[in-house]
């Protein structure tokens, strides 16, 4: 952002909207996670909700870039590694650091009687929904996830990523 521009109201309540968020400013109560977020991405990363099939914001996005956490910033998924799955959900074929990287941690969910594997931000604890086994080569899974539990920084004009998206 340039020095001379004030973030926008929703970037001043969730500073994970400008990049990735320093360890010491991540809330530690629910308290403090319900003022940074909205209700729906409350209940969807820290309540393990779902986005209804088919209304997420980035559902049908095919804009460059970079996915990061909406809780911690973190940098979780690239757009080229995003497909139409039909699902309903964004999908993607592995995480930015790839299938067995940091970013991504896996848990059983037996919820809703079925058993699936959960996939939450490895930061922040954050819920983005589930992998499958039925994604498209080269890796073979779906990374299903709520648009609700993303944000995306879209690629500069020339290619690149915009200068401190990551975070690292």
């Amino acid at each position: 952002m340039p020095a001379d521009s004030e973030p926008s109201p929703q970037a001043v309540r969730n500073p994970a909207l400008l990049g990735r968020v320093p360890n010491e400013e991540l809330p530690k109560t629910e308290a403090e996670w319900r003022k940074r977020l909205t209700e729906q991405q409350y209940r969807v990363t820290r309540q393990k909700a779902t986005d209804r099939a088919f209304t997420g914001e980035y559902t049908d996005t095919e804009t460059p870039g970079t996915y990061r956490c909406i809780c911690c910033g973190e940098p979780l998924f690239r757009s080229g590694e995003k497909f139409h799955s039909g699902c309903g959900w964004p999908s993607f074929t592995a995480p930015i650091d790839g299938v067995k990287g940091d970013t991504i941690a896996e848990h059983e969910d037996r919820s809703h009687f079925m058993i699936r594997t959960e996939v939450t931000c490895r930061r922040c604890g954050s819920h983005l929904g589930h992998v499958f086994n039925d994604g498209p080569p080269p890796t073979g899974l779906r990374y299903c996830i709520n648009s609700s539990s993303i944000t995306l920084d879209p690629e500069k004009p020339g290619g690149g990523d915009r200068p401190g998206a990551d975070g690292r």
